[in-house]
């Protein structure tokens, strides 16, 4: 993570002015230091943005025909800021692919996906990120990503669904087509 990139002063500043805009004393007790804590909290949240995900799968492995028809890695808990409200949402990627010529090992699936969720985003679009960075460093035969997640601006605010999550799916390959969908999607079932 790069820390340098992120101006602690500036977002302590705006923090403050937000504070001071919606009517709050920011000499009262609770909230002398949090414009320090909410740009702390920045250098957590945003730390994905300029980094080049991809690296995480720059260690692939060649391998010969014995790879096996599918990797996957299921469950694999995350947590984003939406770019729309700056809200949390946070949830679980089911990631798969089926090698061709190359594999990485298991931990590069999660930190890709903390390295495109650690800046402000989409959930759509984090989906497809996911599914074309793999495409694009291993070049495998198909890839399949599902993300099912609950989001701040749902739950907390506007129509306040509480129990309600959003499911996004992206398919490339012979992992797009319907039926290796389904047969998926039944996989990452059976992991409840």
């Amino acid at each position: 993570m790069n820390e340098s990139r992120i101006d602690k002063a500036r977002i302590e500043a705006a923090v403050a002015e937000i504070l001071a805009a919606i009517g709050e004393d920011l000499d009262r007790p609770g909230l002398q230091t949090t414009p320090a804590r909410v740009a702390e909290a920045c250098t957590d949240f945003f730390s994905g943005v300029g980094e080049d995900a991809e690296a995480h799968l720059a260690d692939s492995i060649p391998v010969g025909e014995d790879t096996g028809d599918l990797v996957m890695l299921r469950d694999i808990q995350f947590r984003s800021m939406c770019e729309h409200h700056l809200l949390p949402f946070q949830g679980v990627a089911h990631i798969a692919y089926q090698p061709d010529k190359r594999v990485v090992g298991l931990g590069a699936l999660p930190r890709l996906l903390a390295s495109l969720a650690a800046r402000p985003q989409v959930q759509e679009r984090l989906t497809e990120q996911v599914a074309n960075s793999l495409e694009s460093a291993l070049h495998p035969h198909g890839v399949f990503v599902l993300i099912e997640a609950s989001h701040g601006c749902v739950t907390a605010r506007g129509p306040r669904q509480l129990g309600s999550t959003t499911v996004t799916m992206a398919g490339r390959g012979r992992l797009g087509e319907p039926a290796q969908r389904a047969e998926l999607i039944a996989l990452i079932g059976g992991s409840e």
